[in-house]
């Protein structure tokens, strides 16, 4: 230290010249960014923010609630948001954007024998190995019958097979920031592995809702889709929705309107739901509530939650 005074105070100190030295404006094009200030933008920055302070004064029979505006702010309510569920077939919004994001919608999907699923209860689209559908056709039978049949024949077209598919899923739940989130199949059937939360839920629903044809697959009331056995026969498959505020079997709150979203029931997860709503003005939410009692405390319990959105 003393011999560094010294060189200091005699001015024999070397000059120190870098070989690379950093210059911001020589680095600027390597930003990704349209912003005149020349700094990219924070990665959470059009996210809704939530701080684990879970409200007290609810009659909720879901173990986990939120409401998250869509394009960022505080969320409007929160309980439980950061705990890990089984997610059941809200999973599938997960599904949907990987194969909106890989797959092309006008490509013809011979569907395997993965679309066989034996489990009681399980949700079908009621594709069988052999037919000969769209990919934007199992879309449609992925999201509104819930299909888990469409799940894994999309699966196994678009990853080349359910585990190719599912890490594909996973890494796409990595980029998006859903970090309390695991998937182990496409569908949402139960495993101890397959997980996520409400926050993680809201994050997918976002991104998805940056794909205009999931949006338009979300706010159909109905679909038929048309497709061929592996004779060749035509076949045809109707399909309408099941969410109780588009179907007209649950009243939306005044000054609301649901734009679409998607249920999830088994044993293990309750019952589920994430839900797109718009306000008169224009502002849009996602809200979610997962294992919940029954069906009918799923739309009390989401009734409740939506009607504190500022409208």
């Amino acid at each position: 230290m003393l011999l560094a005074s010294l060189l200091l105070m005699t001015g024999c100190q070397k000059e120190v010249v870098l070989e690379q030295e950093y210059s911001f404006e020589n680095r600027l094009d390597r930003f990704d960014t349209n912003r005149s200030d020349g700094f990219s933008g924070a990665f959470a920055e059009e996210l809704c923010v939530a701080y684990a302070v879970d409200e007290t004064e609810t009659s909720l029979t879901a173990d986990a609630a939120g409401v998250f505006e869509i394009g960022g702010g505080d969320a409007v309510f929160e309980q439980n948001v950061f705990a890990r569920m089984n997610p059941a077939s809200t999973t599938k919004i997960m599904t949907a954007i990987v194969a909106l994001k890989y797959g092309n919608l006008q490509d013809q999907v011979t569907v395997t024998d993965a679309a066989i699923i034996t489990e009681s209860g399980s949700s079908m689209a009621g594709v069988k190995p052999g037919d000969v559908m769209s990919l934007e056709d199992l879309l449609y039978g992925l999201m509104i019958p819930s299909g888990n049949d469409a799940a894994n024949a999309i699966a196994v077209h678009v990853g080349g097979s359910i585990e190719g598919f599912v890490e594909m899923m996973n890494e796409e739940a990595a980029r998006i920031g859903a970090t309390g989130t695991h998937f182990v199949n496409a569908n949402g059937l139960t495993s101890k592995d397959h997980y996520t939360t409400a926050y993680d839920l809201y994050l997918m629903f976002n991104e998805a809702l940056k794909y205009d044809q999931f949006r338009t697959i979300i706010g159909a009331h109905d679909h038929i889709a048309q497709y061929s056995d592996a004779d060749g026969n035509a076949l045809s498959a109707t399909w309408g929705v099941g969410n109780y505020y588009m179907n007209g079997k649950t009243e939306t709150p005044e000054g609301l309107t649901v734009f679409g979203g998607k249920t999830g029931t088994t044993q293990a997860a309750g019952y589920c739901l994430i839900m797109g709503t718009r306000t008169a003005d224009g502002k849009e939410y996602a809200s979610v509530i997962m294992k919940a009692d029954s069906r009918n405390a799923l739309y009390e319990d989401m009734t409740e939650i939506i009607s504190k959105i500022d409208k």
